[in-house]
């Protein structure tokens, strides 16, 4: 029982330490938490701890790339605050382009591939900030866009 406090603690104090948005490095993680008291934390386990919670690296307010989590874990909704991840949507005659903020990408294509074929997205891909998105059969690019518009409306 103790040692399950005692991972409530730490994975407690790990997500506030990323709150912060001022670590850029995974050293930088463990040295905070060892000084906060874990002294048996190390890189392997901030990296594992890293990957469960979906940390990305991300720009703060200074403009500094840091580790932060994301705002949501399970697959995001369209009632998520994401108009603040994307900076631009646009389309060319094969392929509808979404600019978000770094590491925003992958959340943004999560809640596109949730909507699916149905309402006219075939697939996307997705990387640090950039997210292409191929129509399904039926649908044109700017039918496309249309949707992904109004999946964001209220966001945007």
């Amino acid at each position: 029982m103790q040692n399950i406090k005692k991972q409530d603690d730490l994975i407690k104090a790990f997500k506030i330490l990323l709150k912060e948005e001022r670590y850029s490095s995974q050293g930088e993680i463990v040295t905070a938490l060892q000084e906060a008291g874990y002294k048996n934390i190390n890189q392997s386990k901030v990296s594992r701890m890293l990957t469960k919670f979906g940390a990305v690296r991300t720009r703060n307010a200074k403009m500094e790339t840091v580790y932060c989590l994301p705002v949501e874990l399970s697959v995001p909704s369209t009632s998520s605050p994401l108009k603040n991840l994307v900076i631009d949507i646009d389309y060319n005659s094969a392929l509808l382009v979404i600019h978000t903020t770094p590491g925003a990408a992958q959340l943004i294509a999560r809640l596109l591939d949730s909507v699916g074929k149905a309402e006219g997205i075939l697939g996307t891909i997705a990387g640090d900030d950039t997210i292409f998105i191929t129509p399904a059969a039926g649908f044109t690019v700017e039918q496309l866009y249309n949707v992904v518009i109004n999946l964001f409306e209220q966001q945007l």
